[in-house]
């Protein structure tokens, strides 16, 4: 038998890939012959052929959103998404290969015309997971319901599938599941539902019945109302990550930076006109310079738009020359935030005149109020404060050591990527430039111990796994090994009261250890690959141990509580 095997999953290109080499490796199996497409809009040149397509007995197309079909015109096709396609794969092919109908001559296999259309944008902090996890959850969720949904990623290669001017025009709502800000002037007249992308992964379908029930056009009027201390309290944590994910690149290409300048010897950067000594002072006297100002640019940015960026990074800049660091640059871009906000409000000018605000009086007025205030107030006490903060941890002893690692660790996999693990995040980061390593070293191997450690649980207990769950457990070890903690979130979705405290047993455990070997990590992402670059983290073996310890406690814990999952293992026997 030979047959064609389409997969689009337009927001996340990992399904689709898992998709197409599973489901032709299973059709292999049986002696059929394949031929693959894995739809990409950058890539339209490795399509099928019109050959393949005519010599193919039957064709199959596993998608996420709506597929043009109209190429496959009389060819017997089966349609299903990846959930459904992964779960069994044998037993999926017999019913596809079963089920296949002749398709029938439409240009397009979508919602009616009729189909409530949603716009939805995801963003995360980082923009490696949840960004995607939001986006592939909605998606099904609306093929579900039989809504026509067009999904944007924010993530950290920029924007993916861009909603289109007609696509916003014919919406019925705007959806923003993001958890950093997201610019709205293209949105204006819609209506809008806003949410985080941990709800809109977790709750995919209640969350787009909300959107379209409870959603607002958003007004100036609006904007400036004063918010409930819940939606203050929500927003203040949307601005810091959102100074955040900006502030990350520049982390991460410093820490590497000043990480590859060791490679020549520790010391070797003191040597005027070698390369160390400017691979030192691109990573850590330009790009570690910038983190404050860039954190602090952009949480006033998150607040006020782009009137309160200058004031913003002005003050971080100051921040980091007082000596105040990350603590002050936070600080610096919340006061020029909601200074730039309160001028735009209450600042009232001739219309001939309103033109000079955002370019002049804002700039100006806010710059002022938040430079004055960082020096004369606010920039002293808190280097202070940081002063002494990187002293204790400098100078803590072993006990104290191991407390702060036991306390990161867990935090880090509490709620796998959600408020509590970007809290420790973000405080790890920004001790990086104040030379403090060890808390990123402990809170990145922390990180990757869920999803290792559940990956590792699918393989130990394999009986008491579904198949659907060993496909994740290996996904979820490739996650973890990339320090993405989201990769545990399917386990944690299906059986949180097991999976959390599993985890977090080994997290802590992981923490402790790589603080009591005084492990110390440069950069602040990447997983176990920073390891390929020399001195990126000293003790690299015990840093290792750490993880191996705490994924292993995790997958033991999980593996021993866990409950079988017995109805699939009647119908799916487990094979050698």
């Amino acid at each position: 038998m030979n047959i064609a095997i389409v997969t689009a999953c337009p927001n996340g290109q990992v399904s689709s890939v898992l998709s197409a080499r599973l489901l032709s490796a299973a059709a292999q199996r049986r002696g059929w012959k394949t031929c693959v497409e894995v739809q990409d809009a950058e890539h339209p040149e490795r399509q099928l052929s019109a050959a393949q397509i005519a010599e193919a007995d039957w064709v199959l197309v596993v998608s996420t959103g709506p597929v043009d079909l109209a190429r496959f015109t009389g060819k017997r096709l089966y349609q299903s998404s990846p959930a459904q396609a992964l779960a069994d794969r044998e037993h999926f092919l017999d019913e596809a290969a079963a089920n296949a109908q002749v398709q029938a001559a439409e240009p397009f296999a979508q919602a009616p015309a009729a189909a409530t259309r949603i716009v939805a944008v995801t963003a995360c902090p980082t923009g490696v997971a949840h960004t995607f996890m939001a986006a592939e959850a909605l998606q099904q969720a609306a093929q579900q319901l039989g809504y026509q949904l067009t999904v944007e990623t924010q993530g950290s290669v920029g924007a993916r599938n861009p909603l289109s001017a007609q696509a916003i025009a014919e919406a019925d709502v705007v959806l923003l599941a993001a958890d950093i800000e997201v610019p709205t002037a293209r949105f204006a007249g819609k209506r809008i539902y806003r949410c985080g992308t941990g709800i809109a992964l977790k709750q995919a379908q209640a969350t787009l019945a909300k959107a379209l029930a409870e959603a607002k056009v958003e007004s100036a009027g609006d904007a400036a109302a004063a918010p409930s201390a819940k939606a203050e309290k929500a927003g203040v944590y949307k601005h810091l990550l959102t100074g955040v994910s900006f502030m990350l690149p520049m982390v991460v290409a410093g820490g590497l930076l000043i990480a590859l300048s060791f490679v020549f010897g520790i010391e070797a950067y003191k040597e005027p006109g070698t390369l160390p000594a400017a691979l030192m002072q691109i990573g850590g006297e330009a790009a570690f310079k910038l983190m404050v100002p860039l954190l602090a640019g952009y949480i006033a940015w998150s607040i006020a738009d782009r009137p309160g960026l200058a004031p913003g990074m002005i003050g971080g800049l100051l921040a980091s020359t007082l000596g105040a660091g990350f603590i002050g640059g936070i600080v610096a871009g919340f006061l020029a935030g909601y200074s730039a906000k309160a001028i735009a409000r209450w600042a009232k000018l001739p219309s001939s005149l309103e033109a000079l605000k955002p370019i002049l009086i804002i700039p100006l007025l806010a710059s002022l109020f938040t430079g004055l205030v960082m020096i004369y107030v606010v920039g002293q006490p808190v280097a202070a404060m940081l002063e002494g903060l990187t002293h204790f941890l400098d100078s803590m002893g072993t006990t104290n050591a191991i407390l702060l690692g036991l306390l990161l660790g867990g935090m880090m996999c509490v709620d796998l990527g959600g408020p509590i693990n970007k809290a420790a995040y973000a405080f790890s980061v920004g001790l990086l430039a104040s030379s403090s390593y060890a808390p990123m070293a402990a809170t990145m191997a922390a990180g990757m111990v869920p999803p290792i450690g559940l990956g590792l649980a699918t393989f130990l207990a394999r009986r008491k796994f579904a198949q659907s769950e060993r496909e994740a457990g290996k996904a979820a070890l490739a996650l973890g090994l990339c320090f993405i903690s989201e990769g545990a979130i399917p386990f944690a979705a299906k059986d949180p009261l097991r999976v959390i405290p599993a985890s977090i047993a080994g997290g802590a455990l992981t923490g402790a250890l790589s603080m009591y070997f005084g492990c110390k990590l440069m950069a602040p992402h990447g997983g176990l690959f920073v390891l390929l670059i020399p001195n990126a983290i000293n003790h690299a073996l015990l840093y290792l141990l750490a993880i191996v310890a705490g994924s292993l406690v995790t997958a033991v814990v999980y593996a021993v509580i866990k409950k079988s999952e017995r109805v699939e293992l009647a119908v799916a026997p487990v094979k050698g």
